[in-house]
């Protein structure tokens, strides 16, 4: 019986001792050996080199890059998580109609979501929103518009995107053509820019 008195709180104070270990791990103080080792974790910094712009048309279109992707990154991700839900809402539906009747439905909510913060974008603007949903999603416009809408739909908008030479078809190209994009996004994202 004295045995189990001696027992118990001991194990008491190993358990304590665990969720004060524990504790200290979440506060990013450790103790080790007697010293107190802080830590913390930094964000990912991006070095690039310094950008010589040739003239002032490309100073522009840099700023410009900048300024839309501040602008559509935000969206984009939301836009990314909506098309999760809705893509796990649909799965689970039974037939063709209670999806079509459901999509309706989240279709009208998203229009009131989005319509007065699309309605203000400049065309750039749009087309950066293009270029970003095509990079999170890996999928291009004119595929989210056929995938949700219909073939149809999304030959009259590849339509409509021509006359205004665009295309729905284009990817995004981090590599190559989209290079100084994602060099924007990168700066964005980590909070350099």
């Amino acid at each position: 019986m004295k045995r189990l008195l001696y027992i118990v709180p001991a194990l008491a104070l190993a358990l304590q001792l665990s969720a004060a270990e524990a504790y200290l791990d979440s506060c990013m103080i450790r103790v080790q050996d007697g010293d107190t080792l802080y830590m913390a974790y930094l964000h990912e910094v991006w070095v690039y080199p310094p950008l010589k712009f040739k003239n002032k048309k490309q100073e522009k279109f840099y700023w410009r890059t900048v300024r839309d992707v501040k602008k559509c990154l935000p969206y984009a991700k939301s836009i990314t998580k909506d098309m999760a839900y809705a893509d796990e809402q649909l799965a689970q539906l039974p037939d063709k109609k209670a999806r079509k009747k459901w999509w309706r439905a989240y279709e009208k909510q998203l229009f009131k979501k989005y319509e007065q913060d699309f309605r203000g974008m400049y065309a750039s603007q749009g087309m950066m929103l293009m270029k970003l949903l095509d990079r999170e999603t890996d999928r291009t416009s004119y595929e989210l518009i056929k995938q949700y809408k219909s073939k149809s739909a999304a030959d009259f908008w590849q339509f409509v995107a021509k006359l205004f030479k665009n295309d729905l078809k284009d990817e995004y190209d981090a590599a190559d053509k989209d290079r100084i994009t994602e060099r924007v996004i990168n700066l964005v994202e980590a909070g350099q820019l």
